[in-house]
Formats: C-alpha cells, sequence, structure tokens
C-alpha cells in the first residue's frame, strides 16, 4: 500500500509541475488555448509535425478579434501579438523591456555556438553589434561587389547548364549554391565552388546547419521543459567541432592577424586587435540609474560564433527567398517580363556587365523580391522576450520578467486588412508607399529597431544580384512537377524551408 501512495504522490507532484504555470494567461484574462502538462501547446513543434511558423499563424487566424493570444511553450508563457501597433512598440518604442531575443532556455548558462549576433541576448548582444556594426557600410559592400559578380557569373555559366529547349532544374539548391558560395568568399576568404562542386563540402555544411534532428528536438525539448535540470545541454553540439575546425584552421593561415581580404573573418581579428569590447551595459544598472560599464573579450570561440551566424543567416535566407521569388515569376509570366525588360534596361547602360550601381537601378526586380518576401518570408516570426517587468501602456495587462513575445510575420504578412489581395503576387504595391500606414508596422523581413538584421542590405544585393544574373540569361517556366504552392517543410526551425525543392523549367533566352 506505501508503495502505492508513493508513486500516486510522485504521479499527482509531476502532473502538479507539469502544469505550474498554466493559469498564468487565464489569470491576465487573455485568450490561449488549452496547454497538455510539461508540452504546454508546443506539441506540433515536438513532434516535427508543424513548423514555428505554421504554429503561430494558426494561432493568428484562430482569434481574429484579439490583440494578443496567450501560448505555451512547455511550461513557459508566451504572448503572439495581432496589432501593428503594438508590434512597433515591441520592436523599437519600448526596446529597452525587450532587447533579448528569447532563444536561449537559461539567462547565464549558453552554449558556444549560440553566443552569435542573432542568438545572444544581453551585453554580448550589444558589444557584437557595437562592434560588427561597421563592417556593413556601404563602402564596404561596395568594395565586396566584385565577388557577388564573379559568384553571379559562375551561377549563369556553370549551374544553370540546360539544352536550347530548356530543362529542369531544383531552384533552391542552385540558389542556395550560389548563396553558399558568396558567403564562402566574403565571409572565409575561400573559393569553395559550391556551384560546379556537386558534394562541396561547404555546401554540405550548410545543409548540415539546417538538419535539426530529433536528438536535437529532444534537446532542445529538455531544456524548455527544465531549464535549470538541463541548461548544460547542448542542441548545436554537433556543428561544434566543424565550425570551431573551420575557424581556427583559417585564422591560424593568417597568423590571427588580418590578411587584406576584407572578408568576414579578417574584420573579427580586426576587431581582435582593437582589444576588449567596452560599452554601457544594458543588464547591469547601478543605485542612481546608470548603466556599469562592462567589456568582453573576443576570444576564439566567440569569433567562430559569429562565423557561424554569418554563414547560416547569409545562405539560408536568400537562397529561400530567391527560390520563391523565381517560383512566383514562374508562374506569372507577363510579371516575368516586366522584371527581365527590367533587368535589360539597366544592363545596356553598363554593358550587359552587373555591377554595384546597377544593382542598385534594378528598381522592379527589387519589388519583385520584396514581394516575394511579403508572400514567403525566410524568417516566418519574430521573436523577443521580456527582460523586466512590462505594463502594455493602453491595456490592463502586466508580463513578467522571461516571458517570450512572438511576431507572426508570415501571417501578417498575408493579411487582407494590411496588403489587398494578398494571395496575388503584385510587386506594384512597393513602388508607393502603402495605402495603409500600418502595414509598414507589420512588413518585416528582415526585423525592425536594433535587433534588426544587420546584414540586411548584403542579403538584399546579393539575393538581387543572383535574380537579375538568372533572369538576364534565362525565363523560368513552371515544370511538369512543380506545385503551384510548395508545401512548407513542418520540420524547418528558424528559417522556412519547402519539402522537395522548387524545381523550375529554365529556359535560354534569345536576345
Amino acid at each position: 500500500m506505501l508503495a502505492v501512495a508513493l508513486i500516486l504522490v510522485g504521479v499527482v507532484a509531476l502532473y502538479l509541475f507539469g502544469t505550474r504555470t498554466f493559469r498564468y494567461w487565464e489569470k491576465r484574462g487573455i485568450k490561449h488555448e488549452k496547454p497538455i502538462p510539461f508540452f504546454g501547446n508546443n506539441w506540433p513543434m515536438y513532434s516535427r509535425t508543424k513548423s514555428m511558423t505554421q504554429v503561430a499563424t494558426e494561432l493568428y487566424w484562430k482569434y481574429p478579434k484579439e490583440r494578443l493570444v496567450g501560448f505555451y511553450r512547455a511550461t513557459q508563457p508566451e504572448l503572439l501579438i495581432r496589432d501593428p501597433k503594438l508590434v512597433k512598440q515591441i520592436l523599437a518604442t519600448d526596446f529597452g523591456y525587450f532587447n533579448m531575443r528569447g532563444f536561449n532556455t537559461h539567462k547565464k548558462v549558453v552554449e558556444p555556438l549560440a553566443k552569435n549576433l542573432f542568438f545572444a541576448d544581453g551585453d554580448i548582444w550589444k558589444l557584437l553589434r557595437q562592434r560588427i556594426t561597421p563592417a556593413f557600410t556601404s563602402g564596404k559592400l561596395k568594395a565586396m561587389f566584385p565577388l557577388i559578380v564573379e559568384r553571379a557569373e559562375r551561377l549563369q555559366n556553370n549551374a544553370i547548364k540546360v539544352p536550347p529547349t530548356g530543362g529542369v532544374l531544383d531552384a533552391r539548391e542552385i540558389m542556395a549554391r550560389y548563396t553558399t558560395d558568396f558567403i564562402g568568399a566574403v565571409g572565409f576568404g575561400l573559393d569553395t565552388d559550391s556551384l560546379s562542386v556537386e558534394d562541396s563540402a561547404f555546401r554540405k555544411l550548410g545543409v548540415e546547419i539546417f538538419k535539426f534532428d530529433v536528438n536535437q528536438i529532444v534537446r532542445q525539448m529538455l531544456k524548455e521543459m527544465f531549464p535549470e535540470t538541463f541548461k548544460h545541454l547542448k542542441v548545436l553540439k554537433k556543428l561544434e567541432s566543424d565550425v570551431f575546425g573551420l575557424v581556427r584552421s583559417i585564422m591560424q593561415k593568417r597568423n590571427y592577424m588580418p590578411s587584406g581580404r576584407n572578408d568576414f573573418i579578417d574584420l573579427l581579428l580586426e576587431c581582435k586587435t582593437k582589444g576588449a569590447m567596452v560599452g554601457e551595459s544594458i543588464e547591469i544598472i547601478k543605485p542612481d540609474g546608470t548603466p556599469e560599464q562592462v567589456s568582453i573579450e573576443l576570444s576564439e570561440a566567440l569569433m567562430a560564433a559569429q562565423v557561424f551566424v554569418f554563414f547560416a543567416a547569409g545562405f539560408e535566407t536568400s537562397a529561400s527567398s530567391t527560390s520563391y521569388t523565381l517560383h512566383e515569376l514562374a508562374h506569372h509570366p507577363d510579371v516575368q517580363r516586366k522584371v527581365q525588360e527590367d533587368i535589360d534596361r539597366v544592363l545596356a547602360k553598363y554593358d550587359d556587365k552587373l555591377c554595384y550601381d546597377a544593382i542598385n537601378e534594378m528598381n522592379y526586380l527589387r519589388c519583385a523580391f520584396k514581394e516575394g518576401l511579403r508572400m514567403f518570408p525566410s524568417l516566418g516570426i519574430l521573436a523577443r522576450k521580456c527582460a523586466r517587468k512590462y505594463t502594455f501602456p493602453d491595456m490592463d495587462l502586466t508580463i513578467d520578467e522571461g516571458v517570450t513575445i512572438v511576431i507572426p510575420v508570415q501571417a501578417m504578412h498575408n493579411d487582407p486588412q494590411f496588403f489587398e489581395n494578398p494571395e496575388e503576387f503584385r510587386p506594384e504595391r512597393f513602388l508607393t508607399d502603402f495605402i495603409n500606414p500600418l502595414t509598414k508596422d507589420i512588413y518585416l523581413p528582415f526585423g525592425e529597431g536594433p535587433r534588426a538584421c544587420i546584414g540586411e542590405r548584403l542579403g538584399l544585393m546579393q539575393s538581387l544580384a543572383g535574380l537579375a544574373a538568372v533572369l538576364s540569361r534565362y525565363s523560368v517556366e513552371p515544370a511538369p512537377k512543380s506545385p503551384r504552392h510548395p508545401t512548407v517543410d513542418p520540420t524547418s526551425n528558424v528559417v522556412q524551408s519547402v519539402i522537395g525543392g522548387i524545381p523550375l523549367l529554365f529556359r535560354p533566352r534569345s536576345k
């Protein structure tokens, strides 16, 4: 009997522990789905049946009259935002309260690769951003452009090999190889040649980064359910040795000094020669209300984490957005002709050569790309974590430190109250200011505010150059087996991906 009683007590205690936070939104009068013990509302993600973006999108459409919707990631309360004014408030106006990205489950114990500009929080993020921002000035981007041109020409001549009558290729894979090659050159000073070499090691690393396997899902789930118990568990462990080994070998070849290549590795080495990163803290405040001065050493591990995110973010997001834009252009031949006329007109001014100024003049191409990003943003959600207790100014709602805010970018980009006939691919939307002034607050393919994507201009530049290179030589059409609406991969994590790639028929243009 005693054993049975102990088991019963244990089961009850376990249940109470696994549901301990589940009245958080009820107490605050916020509508939410009924959570499952331990899993909260996040079972679809843990079971790999829906992606983060798909879960957020469904929640967005289920509560059309709410400004805010409650959610539980395991036992952690989260808040989905449906109001453009609140989006602006969180990302920009009240950034001091929401400066954390929120992907790290533990504030003090963060695995090495997660200490990068995208995932890092607090002072590490602030000092890294401060130190690295000068790498993305217009002058530095212009100096990088010859590297883009070289890869864009390889894309035209090596990657797209089809007969005069045309041939079917996976646009997703082709654009991934192009962006991988570019990031290899600009980030690492390496000629990876993923466009010619089928089994490029660099391309394999790119695939591995975004292959979120069951082992990683379980590790992430345990960290979210039991953050204190499993705080030392590493989700990115399988990538550490490859990334650290690659970065260390490149730095050793350069004797840990800038080489004059002006790539991302050089930038980090230059940053290291300047000594420790010093600045005002956003975590530690003195009794008089002023911030403490903090100092962080730019170690080799910290540099490797930045290289990791530069590579991961730089190639995957651009590959996703450019291939989806090609997909929509294939299904809209009239729009494609306008884009090609825009490209041809500009290139004619520059002796048919891609260059920095030419890309900046391709206005209609830029609009088409922005429209592709609207319909299928690479980052389908944005997340921010509340750094300290916060009261929404015009609402009777206070949330605690640690509550994560989710902004459903994919859903908002496709909401007819912000974009008329959102299912239509219409680049003209971006030729003028938005009719609805609130639309600019929810068009967020690169984020907004102090934590907006630092590489936005670089990503835009390489994407437009890749599209111009393809469309100046080829026209794209739906392939016999091309789905009209690509199926989103439910196992995709931060960056959205599709199942089965994006097969398109490429036909050489006759000029």
